[in-house]
């Protein structure tokens, strides 16, 4: 059959249409990969040439009904009943909400959320669970949605979990949303509940069981392999507590494998600074705790300041494969110098002398690089079983680092964000940084992301919250070839720019030409100014 040349133009015109949907990416996890790698390498719209305080700005923001801890998640070309198709971003609260906001404009419909989900009923005694309940400050004024959800869009679903007070009583629920509607899918949410075998902490009659309220739900959800990981520390090391990492099928949300990183000892948490639970292509999943109970060594089961790899769970119960941990382990937890503080970031794989290499970074500031596939274990003389370990490299970790073009960019607290180069030949990273800001962070230091087209373009993209609670925070961006080279930070126009009180620990968004900053009660949202 001949088509007219009007069909073939508007043929032409909705392959070019539909070409330019495919293009748009996604942010569907924290820290964009299950890497945790931060980089988004198909950004073509914001460039070093172009993002500074002329062309580049605020463009809008959105109010939530709580301070936001969890990383806006991304998912472009979204089909929203009655209101058509949509690039959305999602934001979760403290107030135990997730919005569904346009991702371009907030104005007419726009200006109100596409769809909103509240877990509390305050009404009928269900509320957030508040710093008083459980006797830390580290979260405040309120508790409920802390750790980043995250999506599969092939099933258009989002899952997070929300912490709850109900009448008294404390709770926690995995929860499965359609992403279209916010409703609830799959029969959830599940009330969460597990015990395991251990006389550690809080043991009775020979059981750990897990404590609603103790146990805090911070570092990013895993969507690996059909299940969802999820895993918890504390507040405040108010104990008893104990690590938890839990596994849930996707379909039904039922419980399928756990583990308890000190059953027979005591804390021993899942912090990551909320990075998310790092993972490879063989769904092997990688976890790094905190202070804690360390008895490995001596025929134990407890994991204190560790690294552990844990392959996909083939019983109810994880096994540990292979592990990691600090000669100076005993130092480290008796100075509360946590090696879980920050989270773990795998490399991509590598055609050198190691070919699966992670690096993680904790209080203490030294940068530990080890092979996946041999970890090293506990050597109680030194570090030198692992591929190398630059001591005090950084300030202190309370973030995961970013990679990009060869190159780990750490932002330490009390430090200048930090580029270290990485040697594909010999498999190590340089003694010392390659380039650093001019910008001072400090506590707690920032998560930095990038965005680039493949290996030109790139910019890292990191928020200060160092006067969190008691000011704004600051996004900067820089050029990833230079840190030394400041491309832009929201101070520069601060009555147009400002982004709403800091929040720390949080990470930006870098999206299709966008930025989507977290803050106290707000998304901001940034990109290309009109006539850029």
């Amino acid at each position: 059959m001949r088509l007219s040349r009007w069909a073939v133009l508007t043929s032409a015109f909705a392959s070019l249409a539909l070409a330019g949907l495919q293009a748009q990416i996604g942010v569907v996890t924290q820290h964009n990969d299950n890497n945790r790698t931060g980089q988004n390498i198909n950004e073509t719209i914001l460039t070093p040439a172009n993002v500074n305080v002329g062309s580049f700005g605020k463009l809008f923001s959105q109010a939530v009904d709580g301070l936001v801890y969890a990383q806006p998640l991304y998912v472009p070309n979204v089909n929203i009943p009655g209101k058509g198709i949509h690039n959305v971003v999602y934001v979760a609260t403290e107030h135990d909400s997730v919005y569904a906001f346009d991702a371009d404009n907030a104005s007419g419909a726009n200006a109100s959320p596409l769809w909103q989900k509240s877990f509390i009923d305050p009404a009928n005694g269900i509320t957030s669970v508040s710093s008083g309940d459980v006797s830390c400050g580290d979260l405040v004024p309120e508790i409920g949605i802390t750790g980043t959800p995250v999506i599969d869009t092939a099933s258009g679903t989002m899952y997070l979990t929300a912490k709850t007070k109900e009448n008294g009583r404390f709770a926690q629920r995995l929860h499965a949303l359609d992403i279209t509607t916010g409703a609830e899918k799959f029969g959830g949410p599940v009330l969460i509940k597990a015990r395991v075998k251990g006389t550690g902490d809080g043991s009775v009659n020979g059981f750990i069981s897990f404590s609603a309220l103790r146990e805090g739900q911070r570092a990013g959800l895993l969507l690996q392999n059909g299940q969802v990981y999820v895993a918890w520390a504390s507040h405040c090391d108010v104990g008893p507590y104990h690590g938890w990492l839990m596994s849930f099928n996707a379909s039904t949300l039922q419980p399928v494998a756990l583990w308890n990183s000190t059953p027979d000892g005591g804390l021993g948490g899942f912090w990551s600074g909320g990075a998310g639970l790092a993972a490879d292509s063989n769904s092997n999943t990688f976890v790094v705790t905190g202070n804690g109970t360390f008895d490995v060594n001596n025929h134990g089961r407890d994991y204190g300041d560790s690294i552990i790899k844990l392959p996909p769970p083939t019983t109810k119960n994880f096994r540990v494969a292979d592990f990691f941990t600090p000669y100076n382990q005993q130092q480290l937890n008796d100075a509360d110098a946590d090696l879980g503080s920050g989270g773990v970031l795998l490399l991509p794989d590598q055609s050198g002398p190691h070919a699966h290499l992670l690096v993680e970074v904790g209080k203490e500031g030294t940068i530990y690089l080890i092979d996946r596939d041999k970890m090293g274990k506990f050597n109680p003389s030194n570090n030198n079983q692992i591929v190398q370990s630059l001591t005090s490299a950084v300030g202190g970790l309370w973030a995961v680092p970013a990679w990009w073009n060869n190159t780990l960019f750490f932002g330490g607290s009390g430090d200048y964000l930090k580029a270290f180069s990485f040697n594909p030949a010999t498999g190590l990273l340089s003694q010392s940084p390659v380039s650093l800001t001019g910008t001072f962070f400090g506590f707690p230091g920032p998560t930095p992301s990038i965005s680039a087209n493949g290996t030109s373009n790139g910019i890292v993209w990191a928020l200060q919250t160092d006067n969190y609670g008691s000011g704004s925070a600051t996004l900067h961006a820089y050029n990833a070839t230079n840190l030394a080279s400041e491309l832009y930070n929201s101070g520069q126009n601060f009555a147009r720019d400002d982004p709403g009180g800091s929040v720390k620990f949080t990470v930006p968004t870098v999206a299709n030409g966008k930025v989507y900053v977290p803050a106290q009660k707000r998304l901001t949202v940034y990109g290309l100014l009109a006539g850029h």
